[in-house]
């Protein structure tokens, strides 16, 4: 039997522990978010959607390569594509702006308050 001494609880699925596949599931979603140039694409979809083409033009990344990230934070459930014509806009979903706003309050409170881009 699980006891814990210090918050007294009786079971590992008390309320303060927390579930197994949340913390999993937010582990594989904190890895991907690892990765500099995803967390580039990020950013660049919180302001609005983009095809493939306009990424290429932002970064410095190829085309096959974009196209990789893009699979990876589709299959996360962070970003979500749209066709238009001949083209595939992408824009962040749901959990991706809450993600995101996640990561910029933990910035902001880390530098005090201050701006997040500061000119070099």
């Amino acid at each position: 039997m699980f006891i814990s001494k210090r918050c007294h609880c009786f079971s590992k699925l008390s309320k303060c522990c927390c579930n197994s596949k949340y913390t999993e599931r937010l582990s594989k979603d904190l890895g991907l978010l690892s990765v500099k140039s995803r967390l580039d694409i990020l950013f660049l979809l919180n302001d609005k959607s983009h095809c493939v083409c306009d990424l290429m033009s932002h970064t410095d990344l190829s085309q096959s390569l974009i196209s990789h990230h893009l699979a990876d934070l589709t299959d996360a459930g962070l970003v979500k594509r749209k066709r238009e014509g001949k083209f595939i806009d992408f824009s962040l979903t749901f959990k991706g702006k809450q993600f995101l706003e996640a990561l910029l309050l933990m910035i902001l409170n880390k530098k005090g308050g201050g701006k997040i881009y500061e000119s070099q």
